[in-house]
């Protein structure tokens, strides 16, 4: 069940927070204002359910601290993960424009804090304001952008290539070898992301140690050199290292 927020105090201004997504980034004062005083703090502990498939989508979301796994249900009850989110990260926005019922699940991995949105405002400011439309246009885009990196990804590199391309993703432009990562969440979660089973990503994950050298002990990830890394990784992609999207 998704837990009750109503005796939550602010403690911070969100203004900051909604200035850096891109949906607000033609929106004036006067209207991140009104978001700002509309704004709520969520926290969830871990396996709580933010909402599920096909509920009413009342808000959206901005990810404050922790990860926010969103999913699927399939018709034999099984869970499909469509997404992994972190700091940062907006969600659920896109439901005003699909008859303003969520598409998927959002669920809590660890403790987590979401800033809640009403779908309403949202809805309300981009029926009325040209820059806020085109702001949202240029976010589906974003969206639809990765969505076919995504089904790239599935349909031309192997699994090995996909964890690589996974690990890179959590490198910086400027890091130097070798680079130690920590994995942001459980393995069974990444390889459900990626689109495999666990024993194929432990597979796949020797598989890559054999290609590239690097080192894996419990949630730790040593990788010698980036460039064999983005050498394996991205010999099937049609993009270079490092990704447009990366940060």
């Amino acid at each position: 069940m998704a837990p009750d927020t109503a005796p939550f105090v602010m403690r911070f201004d969100p203004k900051p927070v909604l200035a850096r997504q891109s949906i607000f980034s033609r929106a004036s004062e006067a209207l991140i204002d009104s978001f700002a005083q509309a704004a709520q703090v969520v926290s969830l502990k871990k396996g709580d359910t933010l909402f599920l498939q096909d509920d009413d989508a009342d808000a959206f979301y901005i990810v404050l601290s922790g990860w926010v796994k969103l999913f699927r249900e399939t018709l034999d009850g099984n869970e499909a993960v469509i997404d992994m989110v972190t700091n940062g990260h907006i969600f659920a926005e896109t439901a005003i424009l699909e008859d303003s019922v969520h598409s998927f699940g959002a669920s809590a991995i660890e403790d987590v804090r979401v800033l809640r949105l009403p779908s309403a405002l949202l809805r309300k400011a981009i029926t009325e304001d040209n820059a806020m439309a085109l702001s949202m246009l240029t976010s589906l885009s974003r969206h639809r952008k990765r969505q076919t990196r995504e089904i790239e990804s599935l349909t031309l590199q192997n699994a090995s290539q996909r964890i690589g391309c996974f690990l890179l993703r959590l490198c910086h432009r400027d890091d130097m070898g070798p680079i130690e990562l920590k994995l942001p969440y459980d393995k069974s979660l990444i390889a459900a992301r990626l689109g495999m089973k666990s024993e194929t990503f432990s597979r796949a994950l020797n598989k890559l140690r054999e290609e590239t050298g690097i080192t894996v002990k419990g949630a730790t990830v040593i990788i010698p050199t980036i460039d064999v890394m983005s050498s394996f990784a991205c010999s099937a992609c049609s993009n270079e290292f490092p990704c447009d999207d990366m940060h």
